[in-house]
């Protein structure tokens, strides 16, 4: 092989993998997992295969104008680099909702990508059509994803087992799981505050809540001066819960709710229901398990506990240990009496909606058992503050805003359509509905859009494609199709708001979907 056509293949490897970032990302955002990476490139297909359609071209013209000369070849490799370069600085430039972040892991993958596509150009069947090979670039990206998997899951499996350590050497540590369809990362928060008043804890940040996650937070943040551990924990799939169990072992569980989230990789509402139940069966004989009363499923779980336990509830309900009562709700928050059967205290908050008032319940059932006392709940009550991004109240440019951006599913969505409903103002909506609800998806987005038109005088879909649904409920309902506008982005949102509304509007921001399930 001489060194034009080694200029060749280096050339089209460089290319090939710098202009492999969209790829990248989008293998980042579905958490390294390939299932849900092949299905972002079914949706992202254009943004997936341009950048190798780019490389070919480029390697095609200039075969086409001087055949398989050495000079093409070399032209071919340094052109083909750089484009890949161009494709690469064109990427950084685009505005992204969650960054691409380069880790450690990232850099693995990418140098394995180069390396891979550098050795498949070498052999020999290419000849002179090389210029093929980045056509094949997804497909290149998942061979690379495949090689480097061993080392990335034997390098994690250091990282836990670290982890493991550490909290072995704990004894002392309060160890708490929090899990939940919904509602975990605020009842998580909430628990911070009310215990803060007697301990040193430590909350897994945001939504650190996957086993390297709370691997990254006990080896870098727990300290020997923390008193609680905190561990939110999510799942997509069946044993995700288990999984991080025989990391955190916690002596107590939370189960904040349950309900159809992640439908596409959980498949049923029965395989939610037991996985995050298996917080509560890893809980050890002397620990105990907080439930709310929610009429349905958890409460048929707190019935089916076998050890201690806890329930809560809104109004006093057989069983319950902890409740509210006195309930006002308004636009500006709750006042409730919170009541544990001997005595009680009438609490302040500024968190919206009655479903707030269950989450403090639950974190305030935890904090009596490790002694907290009302009193001191009342304090910590009136002190907490919204969760960012989740019903959280701003104003800007005049305007009420309600940012509930985070994440939606159908029991939430509707939760924040209740507190829309409280406002007096003209209502708005902006949304792009709800993902990850499988085969359900378009039906649970229809049944949205039914509850809105009761709700809202004005409705903002971004993506037409996916809130079709949620158009089609509005208007079954009888919402006037002008008070329905469809926009491309959530970039063309702010001047339609600008031409819409009036100082004093209230505007609640329902979803914000990550760059894996953008339409744009």
């Amino acid at each position: 092989m001489d060194a034009s056509t080694l200029i060749l293949c280096l050339g089209l490897a460089v290319g090939c993998a710098l202009s492999a970032r969209t790829l990248l990302h989008l293998f980042q955002l579905e958490s390294y997992q390939f299932a849900g990476f092949f299905r972002s490139l079914r949706r992202n297909a254009l943004k997936a295969l341009v950048p190798g359609y780019i490389l070919s071209v480029v390697g095609m013209v200039i075969y086409l104008l001087f055949q398989d000369r050495p000079a093409a070849r070399i032209a071919t490799g340094v052109l083909t680099a750089a484009a890949g370069a161009g494709i690469l600085w064109m990427s950084r430039r685009t505005k992204e909702k969650k960054k691409f972040v380069p880790t450690a892991r990232v850099r693995r993958l990418w140098i394995t990508l180069g390396l891979s596509c550098f050795l498949v150009l070498l052999l020999p069947f290419w000849g002179a059509a090389r210029w093929v090979f980045p056509l094949f670039l997804p497909l290149s990206f998942v061979l690379a994803a495949l090689i480097v998997w061993p080392v990335e899951w034997g390098i994690q499996q250091l990282y836990l087992q670290d982890a493991k350590r550490k909290l072995k050497r704990r004894p002392d540590l309060i160890k708490i799981g929090i899990t939940g369809s919904y509602g975990k990362t605020s009842v998580k928060f909430i628990l911070d505050t009310l215990l803060s008043a007697k301990y040193q804890v430590l909350p897994t940040p945001a939504s650190f809540n996957t086993p390297m996650g709370l691997t990254r937070v006990i080896r870098e943040r727990l300290q020997p001066g923390h008193q609680v551990f905190l561990a939110e924990m999510g799942a997509r799939h069946r044993k995700d819960i288990r999984e991080l169990c025989n990391l955190v072992h916690p002596q107590y569980g939370v189960l904040t709710s349950v309900g159809p989230q992640h439908l596409e990789t959980f498949h049923s509402i029965e395989n939610i229901r037991e996985t995050k139940y298996d917080l509560i069966r890893a809980l050890p004989p002397e620990g105990c398990a907080f439930f709310p009363d929610d009429g349905g499923i958890c409460r048929e779980l707190y019935d089916r506990t076998a050890g201690n336990k806890r329930l809560v509830s809104i109004g006093r309900r057989e069983g319950a240990t902890l409740w509210a009562e006195n309930l006002w709700v308004s636009s500006m928050g709750s006042i409730f009496d919170l009541c544990d059967g001997r005595d009680s205290v009438t609490c302040k908050t500024k968190l919206l909606g009655e479903h707030n008032i269950q989450n403090i319940l639950l974190a305030s059932a935890v904090a009596l058992e490790l002694g907290v006392s009302l009193k001191q709940l009342q304090r910590g009550i009136a002190q907490l503050q919204p969760v960012e991004h989740r019903l959280e109240l701003k104003q800007q440019g005049g305007l009420t805003v309600i940012d509930d951006a985070f994440n939606s599913n159908p029991v939430s969505a509707r939760k924040a359509l209740e507190v829309l409903k409280a406002f007096d103002a003209s209502r708005v909506i902006v949304t792009p509905g709800m993902v990850e609800l499988g085969e359900e998806e378009a039906r649970f987005n229809r049944e949205f859009g039914e509850a809105m038109a009761s709700c809202v005088d004005l409705a903002i879909l971004v993506g037409p494609k996916h809130t079709a649904p949620i158009r089609e409920g509005l208007v079954s309902r009888g919402f006037p199709e002008r008070a329905i506008h469809t926009v491309a982005s959530l970039g063309e949102v702010p001047a339609l708001l600008a031409s819409l509304t009036h100082p004093g509007d209230t505007v609640l921001f329902e979803n914000d979907l990550p760059d894996n399930y953008s339409e744009t």
